[in-house]
Parts: C-alpha cells; sequence; structure tokens
C-alpha cells in the first residue's frame, strides 16, 4: 500500500472434490488512484467473477460492452478489454468449459466469445450468484471466502447437468497434446465419429475441437514467447507453419503481434498483477492511450 493505493491478489486451490474441473480461485481486491485497463487474451478455460461491489466494463469485437458486477465467460478466440474504475473486488473462479456446462447448465456454445450476467444462467443453485458473492463479501477473510464457495460449489456440481466423460477425456487429451493432436485421431481416441465429436464439442466445450486447439496452441506459445524464446522457434515447437503464421494467428486472437504483446508485458504496470493462470502469460494491464494498438478488442458503439 503507498499513498492510498492498495491491492491484493489471493490465490487458492478448490476443494480436491471439485478438481480438475475447478482450476483455481483468485480473491482479488484493488483500490487504486486511477481507472484499470486490462486485455485478456484467449485461454484454455472459462471464468466466473463473483463481484463483490464495483463492476467491470468488458468490450468484445462484434458485441456490445458489457458493465457488470458478477461475469462468466466462456472460452474465447478473441481478446476481451476489461475497465473498471479503479475500485474492484470479488473472487475469480477458473473452470474446465467441460465444468463450466455441469456448473451451468448451458450449451457451452452460448457463453463462447461472451461476457454474461451468470444469473442470467439457468444454474442449480438454491440462491442467485449475486447473492452468493454478497455473502462471500460479507465474510471476514478469503480463507471464510474460499471455504463457503467450495461448498456450494460442491452441492452445485452434485445437482448440475451430467457431463460426458468421452468429452473430459477428449479435451483432456487436446488439452495435454497443447492442440496439437489432429481432430479425425481425437474422434478416433474416444470412440466417436469427427462429427460427433464436433457436436458435443460445441455442447460442452463451447468451441469445435479445431478452434479449442487454436487457442491451446496459443496459450503455449504466449508462454514460450513470455520465457524467452524466439518467434521462428515458437513458431516450431508449437506447430505453426511458420513465424508469419503463428503472428497471423497471434494477431488473430490476441489483437496485438507477438512483439507488441511482449514489449507491453515488460512495462511496469504489467508486471504488477499476476496473470489469470500460473504459469501462463494471460493479460496486459494497458497503460494510458494503449488500447488503440489492439484494434480487435474494440466493441460496438
Amino acid at each position: 500500500m503507498a499513498d492510498g493505493v492498495s491491492w491484493e491478489v489471493v490465490p487458492a486451490q478448490p476443494h480436491p472434490a471439485l478438481r480438475p474441473g475447478v482450476i483455481s480461485y483468485r480473491g482479488i481486491r484493488m483500490a487504486l488512484d486511477r481507472p484499470r485497463r486490462r486485455l485478456e487474451t484467449p485461454i484454455g478455460a472459462a471464468t466466473l467473477l463473483l463481484g463483490f461491489e464495483e463492476p467491470v466494463r468488458i468490450s468484445r469485437a462484434g458485441r456490445t460492452p458489457a458493465t457488470l458486477v458478477s461475469v462468466v465467460n466462456g472460452l474465447t478466440t478473441t481478446p476481451a478489454l476489461g475497465e473498471h474504475a479503479g475500485r474492484l473486488s470479488g473472487i475469480e473462479v477458473l473452470l474446465a468449459p467441460w465444468a463450466a456446462f455441469t456448473l451451468f447448465g448451458t450449451p457451452q456454445h452460448e457463453l463462447a466469445n461472451r461476457s454474461l450476467d451468470p444469473d442470467e444462467l439457468p444454474h442449480p443453485l438454491g440462491t442467485g450468484v449475486g447473492e452468493l458473492a454478497a455473502a462471500l463479501a460479507a465474510l471476514p477473510g478469503w480463507s471464510e471466502r474460499f471455504a463457503l464457495l467450495d461448498e456450494v460449489l460442491l452441492r452445485w456440481s452434485r445437482a448440475g447437468v451430467p457431463g460426458s466423460a468421452r468429452v473430459v477425456r477428449a479435451w483432456s487429451l487436446l488439452r495435454h497434446s497443447r492442440g496439437a493432436i489432429p481432430v479425425p485421431r481425437l474422434a478416433e481416441e474416444v470412440g466417436w465419429s469427427v462429427r460427433q465429436l464436433e457436436n458435443r464439442f460445441r455442447e460442452q466445450i463451447g468451441l469445435g475441437p479445431k478452434a479449442a486447439a487454436r487457442v491451446l496452441r496459443l496459450q503455449w506459445a504466449k508462454r514460450l514467447l513470455a520465457a524467452g524464446r524466439g518467434p521462428a522457434e515458437t513458431a516450431a515447437l508449437c506447430g505453426f507453419y511458420d513465424q508469419a503464421h503463428l503472428s497471423g494467428e497471434f494477431k488473430a486472437m490476441t489483437g496485438c503481434t507477438p512483439g507488441e504483446f511482449l514489449a507491453a508485458r515488460r512495462l511496469p504496470a504489467a508486471r504488477s498483477v499476476p496473470d489469470r493462470m500460473a504459469g501462463e502469460a494471460t493479460s496486459l494491464v494497458l497503460a494510458p492511450g494503449r488500447g488503440a494498438v489492439f484494434s480487435n478488442t474494440r466493441g460496438n458503439r
């Protein structure tokens, strides 16, 4: 804390019975002296933000910006720009996409590349997500909040829509290959036709297997680039045809080139808050006026 400015980010692991579907918790509390703008790039996870009080404005290309306190996002193939006035508090929950299907009881393609109020979805909670967020906010500390969240999500998952074990296996194989396994082979591994796999992936993952593989390859490429690998080497390791192919995919899914992304991550503001997913290069805190570079985040006005 300095000059009235404070922030804390508290990571936690969900109850073992919730894993691997519920990937992580992250408690957030920020009180800054200016608005903050953060570029969020596609990751292989769905997100639930249980906001305590302050809204966040989320812009995506081709969609009207949404201003929400609690937010659910499905898998995305395009970047989002999150903005708040300088104060933000809540708990962010990262979910395997098939777990989001169970928890929200909604075909995941309806959540792909969207940011919605989770209370608009037919989840099996006895109370609304907004009420849960208020109950979490009223507790005295993060450990008590995470314990309540464990309790509610365990009950929620048991009452949720059962997913397909074959989808879970297919997603696991695709994720562990970092998007490299061919779709026909993936279908063969789980005993489905390619068409069956594509239909079930759209329902329970949110994207088709080919689009999901693009996200996972991008995630791996960002990680390698952030660790100091060069673009040509990264392209070869991640299965891109060449460096130009990597750059084109990077621009399409993040709104910036690899060089712009790395340069922005080296700025002091970008290093001030941990990435959303441990060990991954997921986000950029943008300096004032920097958003014009990332044209793919501009929503409809």
